[in-house]
């Protein structure tokens, strides 16, 4: 039984990685509790509901993945060497959560934010609010980008926005054929879209 001390971070994990690999609706509290091995009871001391739980996971997982952009989008490392990294992050991500379960698991924000956006208000909110706080990386590194010449004169704000929907659009077809390698040439799609769009 996970020590009181440490329960509360078990089941933030424990419902991040149940909700990742499956859904949302398909994950119950006790579900949470025994990956979590956590009772029920101390779940309620922690947690008002499920939603409030996966509300918590969100803002801890954020966490984890700031310091992976905020890694992959140093501004020592050039503005366009940032944008085909960060494409090769997302495809190894995926890849590995793959062999790992055998699924391709797609964005956890994207993922409950569809599935609840007509049922849970402050849920949708949440998956986006973290979908825009990703972009504003893509959107800085667009515009530092289009300002040295190396990218083509683009918006910025419009670019990273449709750069995100490429994104999303391919870990969707990802999910669908659960092949991870439809996201390995993420990255010259990206610089193929910012091309397309550059602007006189």
């Amino acid at each position: 039984m996970a020590r009181t001390s440490d329960a509360r971070e078990r089941l933030l994990e424990a419902a991040l990685e149940l909700i990742w690999t499956s859904s949302y609706g398909a994950v119950s509290v006790d579900d949470i509790c025994e990956r979590a091995g956590v009772k029920k009871g101390s779940f309620y001391h922690f947690f008002e509901s499920k939603a409030e739980l996966a509300l918590q996971a969100y803002d801890a997982h954020w966490s984890e993945i700031q310091t992976k952009l905020d890694a992959v989008f140093s501004p020592q490392t050039p503005p366009l060497a940032r944008l085909e990294n960060w494409c090769q992050a997302v495809y190894e991500d995926q890849k590995q959560r793959f062999l790992e379960s055998g699924r391709v698991c797609g964005c956890p924000f994207a993922n409950v934010g569809s599935e609840l956006s007509t049922l849970d208000e402050r849920l949708r909110r949440k998956s986006l609010e973290m979908l825009e706080r990703g972009s504003r990386y893509l959107e800085s590194a667009v515009a530092e980008g289009v300002r040295l010449g190396q990218i083509p004169a683009v918006d910025p704000k419009a670019a990273a926005h449709e750069i995100y929907a490429l994104f999303m659009g391919q870990m969707l077809q990802a999910k669908l054929a659960n092949n991870p390698e439809t996201l390995r040439d993420l990255g010259p799609q990206v610089l193929k879209l910012l091309r397309s769009r550059a602007v006189a």
